[in-house]
């Protein structure tokens, strides 16, 4: 059993380090660098180099059943879901095989969306205390989970 996180501009970095750590499960950092590494022997730092979806290539090679990936990147989500892993969003949000699909569909329609309407401004809601209260909840669940036999 492994933790994988989306570690670029991901929110949630402490706390998932905290739930693994209390899990005593592995958590893998997965970046494009920039992570200061930490000193936790259950943490290890995966610096993957510069490109378009690199880091997201690599989880999604490796993560598989018992595993559990953290990430807000929805084409990744789809394919660790594929591959039997639990997916969560920074907020908690848990991705499966009944609403990533859907997900996809509207990240596309969204993309289209602001490519026909280039002045189209928004983006989403500041990250709040509860959504990180949500995904410590949602982790703690899922490496739970995972754990039981």
């Amino acid at each position: 059993m492994v933790v994988y996180v989306d570690a670029d501009a991901c929110p949630v970095k402490t706390e998932a380090e905290a739930v693994a750590t209390r899990h005593k499960t592995k958590i893998l950092f997965v970046s494009n660098g920039g992570l200061r590494p930490s000193q936790n022997p259950l943490v290890e730092m995966i610096y993957v180099s510069d490109g378009p979806d690199v880091a997201d290539m690599w989880i999604a090679d490796r993560a598989g059943p018992n595993d559990v990936v953290v990430t807000g990147d929805i084409p990744l989500a789809a394919k660790c879901v594929e591959a039997g892993a639990q997916v969560l969003r920074h907020s908690g949000e848990k991705f499966t095989q009944a609403n990533v699909r859907e997900q996809l569909a509207m990240r596309d329609l969204m993309t289209d969306l602001r490519a026909a309407d280039p002045f189209r401004q928004g983006g989403g809601r500041a990250f709040s205390k509860s959504d990180r209260a949500r995904f410590r909840e949602a982790l703690e669940a899922a490496l739970r989970n995972v754990s039981a036999p």
